[in-house]
């Protein structure tokens, strides 16, 4: 099977980037064949051919993607994934396979999950990376019905599945964003406030009462200081952005990097969660914008730009 793929061939910014042709191996007894309908992209798709990780010339070229959505088209024997038995023909989710910028991909049964129904494929490719992350950070926060949770960074990709999540849970959720985000947060049941100057009086003046847990999904040093200031317990402040600073005053780090804590239970636990959550219709994902796979390049530049509310998609 013949597929085009992304691949970085340098380290470097986003044109390092090229699409190369190769063919695809059968499936062996434990692998499952994708055919790829949309591919999600995430900030550490071009970190990791950024130098941001490191730059090991023996891991060049590199494939490029952790998530996607398709249709199975071959499968290596009778294999079932976590969401059950999987069959050719099935309509799925791929996440934590690498080189899901592709056509086609080779996938372990345990990365392929159920598409649900009522999500595109677009959409399906972008549920994986951003939800259980929201969902490790709200699990560390400790956040539940009752509680009043601020969001930093809420209207991020992240940010939106997180306050989605809290609010269908019952916590009351207050948001930072900019103005021209605020109207779709207040649409999902969450109360926007500016970031910036006085950010920690607008919160006071909203919430008299307190906030009782944070997440902090923007590393800024208001961020750090805000959630300090109107959380009494650290243990339940939680940053996907460690810094030096939110490391000297006890927050919770989560992630991969050094002396955070990667959740690996939580999150794969969570993958089945987000999918309950979707068709229960409390849950979905915002497409900022889609791209051809052969204008990856451009895709990073946009998504490297930082200011992207929702997910980018690659279609093949």
């Amino acid at each position: 099977m013949k597929i085009s793929s992304v691949v970085a061939t340098a380290y470097g910014g986003p044109e390092v980037l090229s699409v190369v042709e190769s063919n695809l191996n059968d499936p062996g007894p434990d692998e499952v064949v994708i055919e790829v309908r949309a591919a999600g992209t995430n900030p550490v798709d071009y970190k990791l051919y950024s130098g941001t990780y490191g730059d090991d010339p023996s891991k060049l070229p590199m494939s490029l993607g952790l998530e996607a959505a398709g249709v199975v088209a071959k499968i290596g024997g009778e294999l079932e994934g976590p969401g059950g038995p999987i069959a050719v023909g099935d309509e799925v989710i791929v996440y934590g396979a690498s080189g899901a910028y592709a056509t086609g991909l080779l996938a372990p049964p345990s990365s392929v999950l159920p598409k649900p129904s009522t999500m595109s494929f677009e959409e399906a490719s972008g549920l994986m990376l951003t939800g259980v992350t929201a969902i490790h950070a709200l699990r560390a926060s400790g956040t539940s019905a009752g509680d009043t949770l601020l969001v930093h960074g809420a209207a991020g990709g992240v940010g939106l599945m997180a306050v989605q999540l809290a609010v269908a849970d019952g916590a009351r959720v207050i948001g930072t964003a900019s103005e021209n985000e605020q109207e779709r947060l207040r649409g999902l049941g969450v109360e926007p406030v500016v970031y910036g100057d006085g950010l920690l009086e607008r919160i006071r003046a909203l919430a008299p009462e307190g906030v009782t847990a944070a997440i902090d999904l923007v590393g800024t040093d208001e961020a750090v200081d805000v959630s300090v200031a109107l959380v009494a317990n650290r243990e339940r402040i939680a940053t996907i952005v460690s810094s030096a600073r939110s490391k000297a005053n006890g927050i919770q780090a989560l992630g991969g990097g050094p002396g955070a804590d990667p959740g690996k239970e939580i999150r794969s636990a969570a993958r089945l969660e987000l999918i309950r959550r979707v068709e229960a219709g409390s849950l979905r994902v915002f497409i900022e914008a889609t791209y051809p796979l052969v204008e990856a390049a451009a895709a990073h530049r946009q998504l490297a730009g930082g200011h992207s509310h929702g997910k980018i998609v690659l279609v093949p």
